[in-house]
């Protein structure tokens, strides 16, 4: 019998982004979806065929001035997530992980994720960025498609997880 859906998501979460082994990455885990949640309930968002989740979107709605910190490598994503203040004002939407099991691909449900999660924070906070730190082309693609389609600018983190900070400098406000 074959791997669950559940199984294969987590398979593919290490092999794209290995948080484990990156301590500079935000290691998905059931208390740090909880904190997310308290975010914003649009913050944490799957899509289930009936046998387990088949796509994962994960974003951060955060602060200008955080944002700028990440892009310029100054504070890590970890950071990023742990320096998030809780009952604020955010400005700034960080398009932080989004999976989506192969047969799966092509399909539209990412964006539907994407725009559906976007759209509920946007109704609540007066969102004027979206920033992303890409590991795939594909990845770097739907940035681009959201970031069009909600007609918000995208800032791009470009240095690869494996190098070290400071490699670009985000926007200023």
């Amino acid at each position: 019998m074959g791997k669950s859906n559940f199984e294969r998501m987590l398979q593919l979460a290490d092999e794209v982004f290995a948080s484990r082994s990156d301590p500079n990455q935000l290691d998905i885990n059931e208390q740090v979806l909880e904190h997310l949640r308290i975010i914003h309930p649009a913050t944490v968002s799957a899509q289930d065929d009936g046998n387990g989740p088949v796509a994962w979107l994960l974003v951060i709605p955060t602060t200008f001035e955080l944002m700028n910190l990440f892009l310029k490598g100054d504070i890590t994503e970890r950071e990023l997530y742990e320096k998030t203040p809780l009952n604020t004002t955010y400005d700034a939407l960080y398009l932080c992980s989004a999976m989506v099991l192969e047969e799966y691909r092509r399909k539209g449900i990412m964006k539907n994720l994407a725009l559906n999660a976007a759209e509920a924070i946007r109704r609540d906070h007066p969102i004027k960025a979206l920033f992303v730190w890409t590991f795939s082309e594909e990845g770097k693609i739907g940035a681009e498609e959201l970031s069009r389609r909600l007609r918000l600018p995208l800032y791009l983190r470009t240095s690869p997880p494996s190098l070290s900070y400071g490699m670009q400098a985000g926007p200023t406000p």
